[in-house]
């Protein structure tokens, strides 16, 4: 199986052509005002028409109720609901149920001890997205281009897909899914020139490191994991 790569925070045309073009698995579109990466519905939707099928669409929200996911998923129509904040377990088995998506959910990792509800979330979650704790200064969350210690998931032991995020760029991809093994990355910070704006050449740069990685003889030498 192959490597699994999304492109986050995607707020253009022009770079969500470059993100598609250059091979991206999935595309991420976020619902969040404190971020500069926020979309407006208008945008979203047409920036959500303008994939065409040619990528998997992924809208990441944080903690956000009914009447907001249903604006998200009529305009832009996503595979995916991102959930990125607080929600419960029992919030991800409604949502599931009331809009009929796939969920990934976002947990912050620092220490192992950050797993203790990983279980719990798994047995709801149709994917799971390791990320980097945020800074204590941060009014978001998320590791905001931060790095976290991959060996916390190096023995991890989960049946369910999970995805790999947190200070990911083209030089250190490669080691973090050696280390963590994971079947997919994720990266927003780490192809931008200043925040919220992406870089063309950075976008490609990553997705051709990413796709340089022989991920199925690292998955092996891990044992399958």
């Amino acid at each position: 199986m192959s490597l699994i790569v999304k492109i986050c925070g995607l707020s253009t045309p022009e770079t969500l052509d470059v993100a598609l073009d250059a091979g991206a698995d999935m595309v991420g579109f976020v619902f969040l005002p404190p971020s500069p990466r926020h979309l407006g519905l208008e945008t979203a939707r047409d920036l959500g028409k303008h994939v065409k099928h040619r990528a998997v669409k992924v809208a990441l929200t944080v903690d956000a109720d009914d009447a907001t996911l249903a604006s998200i998923v009529e305009v832009l129509q996503p595979d995916i609901l991102q959930l990125h904040g607080r929600e419960t377990v029992a919030r991800l088995r409604d949502i599931k149920q009331q809009f009929g998506l796939q969920v990934m959910k976002a947990l912050a990792v620092e220490t192992a001890a950050d797993l203790a509800s990983l279980q719990g979330y798994a047995a709801a979650a149709d994917r799971i997205l390791f990320d980097a704790v945020a800074p204590k200064e941060a009014t978001r969350p998320g590791g905001l281009g931060a790095v976290f210690d991959w060996h916390v998931l190096e023995n991890l032991d989960l049946k369910l897909p999970f995805m790999l995020s947190g200070g990911l760029n083209a030089g250190n991809v490669a080691e973090a899914v050696r280390v963590t093994r994971a079947g997919g990355v994720d990266v927003s910070s780490g192809v931008e020139r200043t925040p919220g704006i992406k870089d063309p050449e950075m976008i490609r740069g990553f997705i051709r490191a990413a796709r340089a990685i022989d991920h199925d003889a690292t998955v092996a030498a891990a044992g399958g994991r």
